[in-house]
């Protein structure tokens, strides 16, 4: 079960036009400036909630900050009704894959490995992007499993060009990640993101048969996430439906970009330096 499977079984109460999946978009300019915008906004949240975490916030603290700024800047979260999602973000801590539910009773802690996912809808197009922050002093092994998450992210990134494939990214992720002593999680992948919030392809973390290996042209938007668990691969989501955890408890570390495939590489759209 992949991310997408896992959100479309789930009931819609979402407000936004529903437009039928109409396979790999091939952006226009008019179009990729539009993500450009909803991408900024993204990357500004994010910069922000990196920047204001602190021990004793709640994550309920965080999606209220994330829902007004998101508005603030003339989009609305992407993620709040999306399939009966109730926030604006997905706030996962420590053994939390993806898919946390933020709430005013989950208190942020010294030493907690969060992972923040958000996006924003914006003149018809999607951003989308996760962090994980490091919550004052974490141990090392911690520190280390989010340098190697994020590391695993650029690796997949810089195979991002036309004539490339999907495949090209994956191997690079998992090669890095695996390197490292780590594990790929297998259950969730990203996607393709620009109309709808997940559009094909998905965009696998890991080298598979299951999908198309597809071949990246100009003009695709791809949202890329590799999930990396310090233990074993394998997830489960508890019963709210919503919030994957590790079997094992073990920590887990995500980081996520959308970037637009062009002919001689890739633009990083969630850019967060260059905010």
């Amino acid at each position: 079960m992949n991310i997408l499977s896992n959100l479309l079984s789930q009931p819609t109460q979402d407000s936004r036009p529903k437009r039928q999946r109409r396979g790999i978009e091939i952006k226009s300019p008019r179009e990729i400036e539009i993500m450009r915008q909803s991408a900024k906004i993204v990357a500004t949240v994010l910069k922000e909630i990196s920047e204001l975490v602190k021990p004793g916030m709640t994550t309920a603290d965080l999606d209220a900050h994330a829902e007004k700024r998101i508005r603030e800047m003339g989009a609305t979260p992407s993620f709040k009704g999306y399939h009966g999602f109730p926030a604006s973000i997905c706030s996962s801590i420590n053994n939390e894959v993806v898919h946390g539910i933020p709430s005013a009773k989950k208190v942020i802690r010294s030493g907690d490995v969060l992972k923040v996912d958000t996006g924003a809808f914006f003149q018809g197009f999607h951003g989308d992007s996760c962090i994980t922050i490091a919550v004052e002093e974490v141990t090392p092994d911690a520190a280390k499993l989010i340098r190697v998450a994020e590391e695993a992210l650029y690796k997949g990134i810089e195979q991002v060009k036309a004539g490339n494939y999907l495949m090209d990214i994956a191997g690079a992720i998992e090669d890095h990640v695996k390197a490292n002593g780590f594990a790929v999680v297998e259950d969730f992948t990203g996607h393709g993101v620009g109309r709808n919030l997940h559009e094909e392809p998905s965009v696998f973390n890991f080298r598979t048969r299951e999908m198309p290996n597809v071949k990246l042209r100009a003009g695709m938007t791809l949202a890329i996430e590799p999930i990396v668990n310090a233990g074993s691969k394998h997830t489960r989501t508890l019963s709210d439906r919503w919030t994957a955890v590790t079997v094992d408890k073990s920590l887990s570390a995500q980081f996520e970009h959308t970037i637009l495939v062009t002919q001689t590489g890739y633009e990083i759209l969630t850019d967060r330096t260059k905010i």
